[in-house]
């Protein structure tokens, strides 16, 4: 009895001890993220081009022979356009992962007298992440408003949604990468990070 007593504990103990190992094993073999990609990478290649596209897409100008209109018309204009949004509020998660750094080593700022220096963006997204996050997301929910415009096929809607794509790209670079230029100004300016 006293046998089958102290085996019933010791299967417990045994099983107890396997069951942590397992959920620590496994723990560590979940995939991290990969992040050679630099913030400023990510920028160029994925959300300034999309953003672009986005902003690009209604358009009017005067030339010589008139006025000239673009918008998106047909069932192909508002897929490419949706797949360019899609891609832009996608690359805000990117820029969220964990351990990715601003720039490469040695990189210096495009311009020293207005930007920060990367080093200094980095700091600062590394000892405040949720604000880096809650600007992440403000231009997210942005690009969630420009494709419900999209799946309306409004151009009216779009056009206003554009204009808050704009407003978050804005509160972040001002926050993060030229905080003191154009003080006391209103008015877009969007540098290439």
């Amino acid at each position: 009895m006293l046998f089958l007593s102290l085996m019933r504990s010791y299967l417990k103990l045994l099983f107890t001890i396997t069951s942590m190992l397992a959920c620590v094993s496994c723990s560590k073999n979940q995939p991290a993220y990969r992040t050679e990609a630099t913030v400023r990478e990510v920028m160029d290649s994925m959300l300034e081009p999309n953003a672009d596209f986005l902003w690009g897409a209604v358009s009017t100008r005067s030339t010589k022979d008139g006025i000239i209109e673009k918008a998106p018309k047909t069932d192909e204009d508002w897929k490419e356009l949706r797949e360019h949004a899609i891609s832009l509020r996608e690359a805000t998660n990117v820029i969220q992962i964990p351990n990715r750094s601003v720039a490469k080593a040695g990189e210096k700022a495009s311009d020293p007298r207005i930007e920060l220096t990367p080093e200094l963006i980095q700091t600062m997204i590394e000892s405040d992440r949720t604000t880096w996050a809650s600007h992440a997301h403000e231009l997210y929910d942005a690009v969630g408003i420009y494709l419900k415009g999209i799946d309306a096929k409004n151009v009216d809607a779009i056009t206003d949604a554009g204009g808050d794509i704009d407003k978050a790209c804005e509160d972040c670079h001002r926050r993060y990468w030229y905080p003191n230029e154009n003080k006391g100004q209103s008015g877009s300016v969007r540098p290439k990070q």
